[in-house]
């Protein structure tokens, strides 16, 4: 099936106006991190070049994110990354064996059909009940690029000049369909590789415009 990621801009006509369709989610986040010592998700002032609009910035299906996952957690326990075909009982094994490693990954660690990154650096994903109800840990766009940029020459990748992201998906898919056909890059891990650059994009993208990654 279809996963998507959207950015949406935390500026302030969006954030502060009373149709803000994410004006829930916010709130609970905000408990999530104030909770937590942290400061609340931030509200950047209107400037020229941006605006409330959400737009998609990356598309792929479930199982080729959760192949990245797989080799992350492979790279940091010090295991051989291998490509494989399809996703087998090794990934739940892994997520077994290494939960303790894997709870602290924020590329790991969330849900793969709902849920959030923001732009506010924290260690460890966030869990509290509110958000398990919702979408799911709460992750942090420093954390997942840190975490991309740990599992990067696993695959190939120079994290310091990573290739060009794939386009956006021209379309949000529906619920159960698949995910939009997209050429994949040769080699042993084109899946992964595909999903890494589409997850640096919107990761990249958050920092540099203050805005928050939201999976659908």
């Amino acid at each position: 099936m279809a996963c998507d990621l959207w950015l949406v801009p935390l500026v302030d006509v969006l954030c502060h106006s009373p149709d803000n369709p994410f004006a829930e989610e916010i709130s609970a986040y905000d408990k999530a991190l104030t909770a937590s010592g942290l400061p609340p998700v931030p509200v950047f002032g209107y400037m020229p070049g941006l605006s409330g609009d959400v737009a998609p910035v990356a598309g792929f299906d479930y199982d080729a994110l959760h192949l990245l996952r797989r080799a992350y957690l492979l790279h940091l326990c010090g295991l051989a990354v291998t490509p494989v075909d399809e996703l087998g009982s090794d990934y739940e094994q892994l997520l077994e064996m290494f939960e303790p490693t894997a709870r602290q990954s924020h590329l790991v660690w969330h849900y793969d059909h709902a849920g959030a990154y923001v732009p506010v650096d924290f260690p460890a994903p966030l869990s509290t009940d509110e958000l398990l109800e919702g979408g799911g840990p709460l992750g942090s766009s420093h954390g997942l690029l840190r975490d991309l940029r740990t599992v990067a020459p696993a695959l190939g990748i120079d994290p310091a000049n990573p290739p060009p992201a794939p386009a956006p998906p021209p379309r949000p898919p529906g619920l159960e369909e698949p995910a939009v056909p997209v050429p994949y890059q040769e080699g042993p891990f084109a899946r992964e590789r595909h999903v890494w650059l589409g997850l640096h994009a919107a990761a990249t993208r958050s920092l540099g415009q203050g805005s928050m990654i939201m999976f659908s």
